[in-house]
C-alpha cells in the first residue's frame, strides 16, 4: 500500500503536522510505503504561477499520481482549509485523485471549525475524482496540546480515531480493487419496453 501524506500547513511545526506524523508512524508500523509532500517546501513562485514544469512541483505531482491513498492535513483558517493547500490542489489535474482513497485531517482553534472538513475541503477532494473519502478527523487546539518542551500531545480520543482511520485505509483500497470494472455495459432496452408512471 503506497500512501502519500500532504502537509498543508504553512508552518514547519504545527498541530496538523503532528496529526500527519501520527498517521505516518501508524502506517510505517503496518509496513506501508509512505511518501510526503510538504507544500511549504515547494517553490512559492512556482506554486503561485502554476508552473507545473518546475522541478519541485513536477516531483509533487508525480508523487500524487503514484500513490494509492492520500492523507491531507490542514489547519483551518477563516472557516476553510489553508491557502497553501488551496494553491497546491489548484495545480492538480481534474482527475488527480481518481481511484484513490483519501483521508482528510484538520486542526482548528475551536470545534466550531469542524464543519470546514465537510463544507470546504471534502467538495474539493471529490471534484478531484477521489474514489472514496474516509470520514475526516478534526482536532481542536486542546486536543493537540503544545508541550512546554516543544512538540505536541495528541488527546486519547483523537489517537483512537487515527488508529481507526489508518485501519480503514487498506480495507478501503481493497474494496476499491474488488469493484467491478466500470467498462461493463447493460444490454440496450427498446423504447417500447420502458414503463413509467406519472
Amino acid at each position: 500500500m503506497s500512501v502519500l501524506l500532504i502537509a498543508g500547513s504553512p508552518s514547519e511545526n504545527s498541530r496538523s503536522a503532528a496529526l500527519l506524523e501520527a498517521v505516518r508512524s501508524r502506517l510505517l508500523a503496518r509496513d506501508a510505503l509512505v511518501d510526503k509532500v510538504l507544500i511549504r517546501d515547494l517553490s512559492p513562485q512556482a506554486l503561485l504561477l502554476a508552473d507545473v514544469g518546475h522541478r519541485s512541483i513536477a516531483k509533487a505531482l508525480d508523487q500524487v499520481q503514484r500513490a494509492r491513498a492520500i492523507v491531507v492535513a490542514t489547519p483551518v483558517y477563516k472557516a476553510a482549509y489553508s491557502g497553501v493547500l488551496k494553491v497546491f490542489l489548484d495545480l492538480l489535474p481534474q482527475t488527480a485523485f481518481k481511484n484513490k482513497t483519501v483521508l482528510p485531517l484538520a486542526t482548528g482553534g475551536s470545534p466550531h471549525h469542524m464543519l470546514a472538513l465537510d463544507y470546504a475541503l471534502r467538495p474539493v477532494l471529490q471534484s478531484l475524482g477521489a474514489h472514496l473519502i474516509l470520514p475526516g478527523i478534526f482536532a481542536s487546539d486542546f486536543q493537540v496540546a503544545l508541550l512546554p518542551q516543544g512538540g505536541y500531545q495528541i488527546h486519547d480520543d483523537i489517537q483512537q480515531r487515527l488508529d481507526a482511520a489508518v485501519e480503514q485505509l487498506p480495507l478501503a483500497i481493497g474494496r476499491r480493487s474488488a469493484l467491478p470494472s466500470a467498462t461493463h455495459s447493460f444490454a440496450p432496452v427498446h423504447f417500447s419496453s420502458v414503463r413509467c408512471s406519472v
